[in-house]
C-alpha cells in the first residue's frame, strides 16, 4: 500500500474505533449510574391460571418517569424477540437469550397503549406498555415503564388489566396518544 492509501485507512479507521470505545464506555457508565435497578425477580414454580401466552417484540424498559432512559440491567437493555406469558401470579416475559424475569401481579401499577417510546415509534397505538414498580437495592422503590408490540395490543391490554382491576380506564404513558 502506498502511503496515501495509508492516511486514508488510518482517517477512516481511527473515528470508527474511537466511536466505538465511546459506546462502549458509555454502555458502562449507564450501567453504572443505573445500579441501584435491581434484576427483576425469577418466575415462581407455579404461575396459576394462564390468561395469555404470545411471542412479540420486546421493544424497551425505561423509567416511569424519564422515557428516555432506557434501562441497562438484565437484559432489558436491547430489543428483542420476546415471550409474555400472562398468568393469575403476574408477567413472565422470556426475552430471547436471556433467562426469564417476572413482573409478580404486587408490583403492576398500570397498563396501556402507546405509540412512542425510546428509538422506536409506530401508528395507531401498536404498542403496549405495562408500569410496575420495584424496590431498588437502595430500598426505595421506583416504577418503571416496559413497552411491548403485540400483533394483537388489545387482547394483550385485556389480559393485563384482569390483573390490575382497580384501572378504570387504560391510561396513557409518555409515549402514549394524546
Amino acid at each position: 500500500m502506498s502511503r496515501d492509501q495509508w492516511l486514508i485507512l488510518l482517517s477512516v479507521a481511527i473515528p470508527i474505533v474511537l466511536i466505538a470505545l465511546g459506546m462502549v464506555f458509555g454502555w458502562r457508565a449507564r450501567r453504572r449510574r443505573q445500579s441501584d435497578v435491581r434484576r427483576p425477580a425469577s418466575p415462581p414454580a407455579e404461575l396459576g391460571a394462564l390468561l395469555l401466552s404470545e411471542d412479540m417484540l420486546y421493544v424497551a424498559t425505561t423509567r416511569a418517569d424519564a422515557p428516555l432512559d432506557r434501562i441497562a440491567v438484565a437484559g432489558l437493555g436491547f430489543r428483542a424477540r420476546v415471550v409474555v406469558t400472562v398468568a393469575e401470579a403476574g408477567i413472565q416475559l422470556e426475552l430471547a437469550g436471556q433467562d426469564a424475569v417476572f413482573l409478580p401481579t404486587a408490583s403492576l401499577e398500570t397498563v396501556g397503549r402507546a405509540t412512542w417510546t425510546i428509538d422506536r415509534a409506530v401508528s395507531n397505538d401498536g404498542l403496549v406498555f405495562v408500569r410496575w414498580m420495584q424496590a431498588g437495592s437502595d430500598g426505595a422503590a421506583a416504577s418503571f415503564d416496559s413497552y411491548f408490540r403485540p400483533s394483537d395490543p388489545a387482547s394483550l391490554v385485556d389480559a393485563i388489566q384482569k390483573l390490575i382491576p382497580t384501572i378504570p380506564t387504560p391510561p396513557t404513558s409518555a409515549g402514549a396518544a394524546a
